[in-house]
């Protein structure tokens, strides 16, 4: 649904975005992570054709965003930063104008504001002037304002940015819903949390190229090297210990328990486990050691200091 293939964009002696390659699948929701000024807004706005790209080429649901910039921007709906809502109008008004923008018909126009506003929950609210409106009622309307044109591609800048932690919750839980087999979603954030919880992959960049990207599980393999599993045993067990099975090393032991370093978990967990049992040993728990999307990026950050 989403290609890039180096792409890249130099204002005079500066650039902004060297060499990104990426690609997003229906369904799939991205992650782009980065510092500020690291290239994640320049990234979307070629997405969206308002930017020409110096360098290399993107294409939205098969289009090409230079050669076709007008279908380009029927297709994508885009939530920046700064949304733009005009506070004077109420829900509906608002909503309706943009309805007029995409040239959508009156009887498509008034079914659409009324699901979106149902689905968003701020119907009730519908007529009254959007100034009154809590910080993530605002953003929740923007948002809708981005599907009602019902575009396959979504493209989220900060989706949370300076909202307080209820209304960041109740934003993140409209975009966990928007998740579709016909959509694909690039989330613009340096919110790690909000990535872990929405995002099939993740794309660090840094200074305008991607450092490296995948999903969670291959960003933290690659970076942070072999899973660990804590195998936890109910105390007093004084029986010998047993050989382990190929792939799997003792990294550390403690009065319950012991770590293990394991290559493969689906195939050495279990003969770990009847290793222990038939040791004697009541095990309690065999759980893999957590690592955070914090910790995966913190060490990308490393490699990029000690080059």
């Amino acid at each position: 649904m989403i290609q890039t293939e180096d792409l890249s964009k130099q204002f005079g002696d500066f650039v902004a975005v060297d060499g990104v390659t990426l690609e997003v699948q229906p369904g799939e929701v991205l992650a782009l992570l980065g510092q500020n000024g690291a290239g994640k807004t320049t990234t979307v706005r070629m997405l969206t054709s308002v930017l020409r790209p110096t360098r290399g080429w993107a294409r939205v649901a098969g289009h090409d965003v230079v050669a076709e910039p007008a279908k380009i921007r029927s297709l994508v709906g885009v939530l920046t930063e700064q949304h733009g809502l005009y506070l004077r109008m109420n829900a509906e008004e608002y909503l309706d104008f943009y309805g007029k923008i995409y040239r959508l018909g009156s009887d498509i126009r008034r079914k659409r504001i009324a699901d979106l506003l149902e689905y968003f929950g701020i119907a009730e609210f519908a007529r009254r002037p959007i100034g009154q409106y809590s910080k993530g009622m605002r953003q929740k309307l923007a948002i809708a304002r981005t599907l009602l044109h019902e575009p396959p591609v979504l493209l989220l800048d900060e989706p949370t940015s300076a909202m307080d932690p209820e209304s960041a919750r109740l934003v993140r839980k409209a975009i966990a819903g928007l998740r579709s087999e016909q959509r694909a979603i690039i989330i613009c954030t340096h919110n790690l949390v909000e990535a872990e919880l929405l995002a099939d992959k993740i794309a660090i960049i840094y200074r305008g190229r991607i450092l490296i990207q995948g999903t969670t599980a291959e960003l933290r393999r690659s970076l942070l090297g072999l899973p660990e599993y804590d195998l936890h045993l109910r105390p007093g067990w004084q029986g010998n210990f047993p050989d382990l099975p190929p792939g799997v090393t003792l990294v550390a032991q403690s009065p319950t328990g012991f770590r293990f370093r394991i290559e493969d978990p689906v195939s050495s967990n279990p003969p770990l486990l009847r290793a222990f049992l038939n040791a004697g040993a009541e095990v309690v728990a065999l759980q893999e050691v957590p690592h955070t999307l914090e910790e995966i990026y913190l060490a990308a950050m490393a490699r990029v200091d000690h080059a």
